[in-house]
């Protein structure tokens, strides 16, 4: 995979800098959250979810399927996800752009592209409800029916969840998830074929967008680099592509 490159300025680093290379104070560099931003959130303000395996960091499996490896993982550090997952167990990482270890079986690999607030205006929306654990029956049908990524029973309990609702059906979605320093992931956009075309996804990013605001951070998200239509949407909406990303998953050989 090669190294990812920001393409626009949001954050005062010029087009085409490396991700990482940050400016600091006096000409120094420091990593930026989003760099690596599972690792950044279960460090920082997810910590509470965090469980830690030697240097490897991983949500609850019923909160989040993600991983997060260190910067350069090196044996050891596949040891502990072989023993973590188990002979056979698959392993979804989020953004590693390194290789897997010689016998581990690659079970997807997905380019993608992270994008970031760069004037995105948040509004709030009339028609947007707050959502719950005791909604997550039906967010986990609307989520099986539209695809938009991993939710999983807990999911719910990683940020703000908005909804619409029609004749008490729920029929669109968007939240938060990764929560880096500063910065909250939008994620689990998704509408009711039924509906779509109505605008309501753009309705709930915004209106995510806005709650992401009034605590003082910014807003970004993630999408598949071959979802053009999305990535036109977030475009238009103020978000800027940062990097290029990967969804990555490996399955740990069945002799480990």
């Amino acid at each position: 995979m090669p190294e990812a490159y920001v393409s626009t300025r949001y954050d005062g680093r010029e087009a085409g800098t490396p991700a990482g290379a940050d400016p600091g104070p006096a000409g120094t560099t420091a990593p930026h959250p989003l760099d690596h931003a599972a690792r950044a959130s279960l460090t920082g303000p997810h910590a509470h979810f965090a469980e830690r395996y030697g240097r490897v960091l991983r949500y609850p499996v019923e909160v989040s399927p993600w991983l997060a490896l260190p910067e350069e993982p090196g044996a050891a550090d596949w040891a502990e996800i072989a023993a973590l997952a188990g002979p056979g167990g698959e392993v979804p990482l989020l953004g590693h752009r390194g290789a897997a270890p010689e016998g581990w079986e690659i079970t997807f690999d997905v380019a993608g592209v992270q994008m970031a607030d760069d004037g995105v205006a948040g509004a709030p929306d009339p028609e947007a409800v707050p959502l719950g654990p005791a909604d997550v029956p039906e967010m986990l049908d609307l989520v099986a029916r539209t695809q938009p990524g991993p939710f999983m029973q807990r999911t719910v309990e990683m940020g703000t969840y908005l909804g619409i609702r029609r004749d008490g059906a729920l029929i669109a979605m968007a939240g938060e998830r990764l929560h880096p320093p500063g910065w909250t992931e939008i994620s689990a956009v998704c509408t009711d074929p039924a509906f779509r075309g109505e605008g309501l996804a753009t309705r709930l990013i915004l209106a995510v967008a806005h709650g992401v605001r009034e605590r003082g951070e910014r807003p970004f998200l993630h999408t598949g680099a071959g979802n053009t239509g999305a990535i036109r949407l977030y475009e238009s909406l103020g978000f800027r592509h940062r990097l290029d990303t990967r969804f990555f998953g490996v399955r740990v050989p069945s002799g480990a």
